[in-house]
């Protein structure tokens, strides 16, 4: 941990942490319910929840290309993060308190939140540091701790004010979290953040002919840039499994009860992120200690070793699958398998944040960040319309082609490594 902390980062890394932190409270505490709440309280089908989690989850990846083209070109990142705020706020208690009947405006309010904030406070921190890519990683490191603090306590509260008090009890929480982070950055924003994010990037490049004729002479790399993202499809495809398959995988045919107590199906959500955050500042001194010794695998390898755990984490799964067709089984094969899945994320999702950061054109970086999550959205909508086939048939079967994909993917990206690590190099 402190190979990554005390590399005298300015102090908005640490109000952006704060703010993304109480974001993804909000986000995960919800998305902990939702499957769930479609299920118990909508009466939906298990596929019917399944599609409509997936399109909710991918929508959310989508909508980011708007956001960040608006900062880009008119409104700046600053006033996108206070609009996405303040629409999550009231997406979250409309969710709580509104008719079930406005379900659906609900989680517009929330997807149109996510288009606005989500790839423009990962621009904006991008912009304090400038041209210092050295600490750059090691700065999406720590805010990516802060996206999993939220997400780690967040199932938590959320899930157990909804297992004990009602579904509205979680999504209100979920919606005073969000508050929390939104006055906390309107109070410190000016001071912490300077005028990083407040002038849309486009003007401030115009502005600037040289830094305008040599973004024009890097194509290539934005070109091998694109063809990484697109490996990280199936990555999401499978990893997004957690919050529906595996959701249920947990409710239905996971032993939850622990020497009298039954653990809240929400609690399985807090794995990933707790995981995050304890082998986060682990996995940043062994890049290190790697780096030091000039063994330190490329970005490119990093996707490629991320794929190869993601392929073994649904090996684990099919055989889990297989036992739990006859009885329920121990929560360890979960555990054990987002221990996998945590550690396939950090070789891909912080990296990759960073590199777009290094490598996007600043004219338009946050639009560039909104492909990034576009490949969020693409793997998420199908994610979805996989898990929903939860129940129709076996688990086995289910995880099958997801360790098939992942394994492809896997096989393909070494061919490609040569090439992108030529272009890639910074």
């Amino acid at each position: 941990m402190t190979n990554i902390f005390q590399q005298n980062h300015p102090k908005g890394l640490y109000l952006l942490f704060f703010v993304e932190m109480w974001e993804r409270f909000s986000f995960y505490g919800m998305r902990a319910l939702l499957v769930l709440y479609m299920v118990k309280e909508l009466m939906y089908s298990s596929q019917h929840a399944g599609n409509i989690y997936g399109l909710y989850t991918g929508m959310v990846y989508l909508t980011p290309l708007l956001g960040g083209y608006l900062a880009d070109r008119y409104i700046g990142q600053r006033r996108c993060i206070t609009t996405g705020a303040v629409c999550m706020s009231i997406g979250l208690f409309l969710l709580a308190f509104g008719p079930k009947s406005l379900f659906l405006l609900s989680l517009f309010f929330m997807i149109t939140a996510n288009g606005f904030f989500k790839s423009n406070i990962s621009s904006v921190l991008g912009l304090l540091y400038g041209n210092d890519n050295n600490k750059k990683d090691s700065a999406f490191t720590i805010f990516y701790m802060g996206i999993n603090l939220g997400a780690f306590l967040s199932p938590l509260i959320c899930g157990s004010l909804a297992a004990k008090y009602g579904f509205n009890w979680g999504f209100a929480a979920a919606g005073v979290g969000m508050l929390i982070g939104l006055f906390t950055y309107k109070i410190f924003e000016n001071r912490l953040l300077g005028n990083n994010g407040l002038i849309p990037s486009y003007k401030n490049i115009q502005n600037d002919k040289d830094i305008f004729k040599n973004e024009q002479n890097s194509n290539s790399k934005l070109i091998s840039l694109v063809i990484l993202m697109l490996f990280t499809i199936p990555f999401w495809i499978c990893f997004e499994q957690a919050g529906s398959s595996l959701t249920l995988f947990a409710e239905y045919q996971i032993n939850r009860n622990i020497m009298g107590y039954e653990i809240p199906t929400g609690y399985f959500q807090s794995l990933n992120p707790f995981f995050i955050i304890t082998i986060a500042p682990i996995a940043s001194a062994f890049w290190l200690w790697l780096k030091n010794r000039n063994k330190e695998p490329s970005s490119v390898e990093k996707f490629a070793i991320a794929l190869l755990l993601m392929t073994i984490s649904y090996i684990i799964l099919i055989f889990a699958g297989n036992l739990a067709s006859v009885n329920k089984i121990s929560p360890l094969w979960l555990i054990l398998v987002y221990f996998i899945m945590t550690i396939s994320e950090l070789c891909l999702s912080p990296i990759g944040l960073s590199l777009v950061s290094k490598l996007a054109p600043k004219r338009f970086l946050s639009l560039m960040m909104g492909c990034w999550f576009l490949t969020c959205f693409i793997g998420d909508t199908l994610s979805g319309f996989w898990g929903g086939k939860y129940g129709t048939i076996s688990a086995a079967e289910l995880f099958m082609p997801l360790a098939l994909i992942s394994f492809i993917s896997f096989l393909l990206l070494l061919l490609f490594i040569p090439k992108l690590n030529k272009t890639l190099k910074l």
